[in-house]
């Protein structure tokens, strides 16, 4: 079993799908609480979005990609700044998919699962083909 967990944790979209169910874990949680307390869907969305992005890079730059994370300097800076640069790339994602279910009448946690998933395949392409190259 050991050998078998390791093996399926070789593989970076296994690992990148771990990372992003804790991050999105907080996401959630902090969109739901941003609902809560009378927060619009769209902002409560974006609330949430700008906490995984930073549980997400704690993670992606730790375990999933660790052998693509460059040195101190101007690169890591370059690295940073490309993977914020995906983010917000996954937030208007998010923003205008919560945005257009609230307008269309759509639960608001049906439009955020429509979201986390385009999101999830837009950033890690993104980090995997660019970030992390």
């Amino acid at each position: 079993m050991g050998a078998f967990l390791a093996g399926l944790l070789g593989h970076t979209y296994l690992r990148y799908g771990l990372a992003s169910l804790v991050a999105l874990a907080g996401d959630v949680g902090l969109f739901m609480a941003g609902l809560h307390l009378g927060m619009a869907p769209a902002a409560a969305a974006a609330f949430g979005y700008v906490a995984g992005i930073l549980m997400h890079w704690l993670i992606s730059s730790r375990v999933v990609f660790a052998q693509g994370v460059a040195a101190s300097g101007a690169d890591r800076v370059r690295q940073k700044a490309l993977f914020v640069g995906s983010a917000l790339i996954g937030l208007a994602l998010t923003i205008g998919i919560v945005a257009l279910g609230a307008m269309l009448g759509v639960m608001p946690l049906l439009a955020k699962a429509l979201a986390v998933a385009v999101s999830f395949q837009a950033t890690y392409m993104l980090r995997k083909a660019i970030v992390f190259a």
